[in-house]
């Protein structure tokens, strides 16, 4: 399992800065990192997910990689098909 690091700009809606590791132990130092480095900036979200690929990851973690309006219309959706 590939490890993944996602600065995300919550006020924006957007991934800033994104980065692939092999192990837990570099993804969590560049976690560490850029916590330390945007620790100041209240709408930045710094995590570290794991997944098989990227596209996995866009599939588990779509909040990260949708817009407001995308994931509305995906919930909306979904509550059309329980009703």
């Amino acid at each position: 399992m590939q490890q993944y690091l996602l600065v995300y700009n919550r006020r924006r809606g957007e991934i800033i800065r994104h980065s692939r590791f092999r192990a837990a132990g570099p993804a969590l130092a560049a976690r560490f990192a850029a916590e330390r480095e945007f620790r100041h900036e209240p709408d930045i979200e710094v995590v570290v997910l794991g997944a098989d690929s990227w596209e996995s990851l866009k599939y588990t973690h779509a909040r990260y990689f949708k817009g407001v309006q995308e994931l509305a219309k995906a919930a909306l959706r979904r509550e059309v098909r329980t009703t």
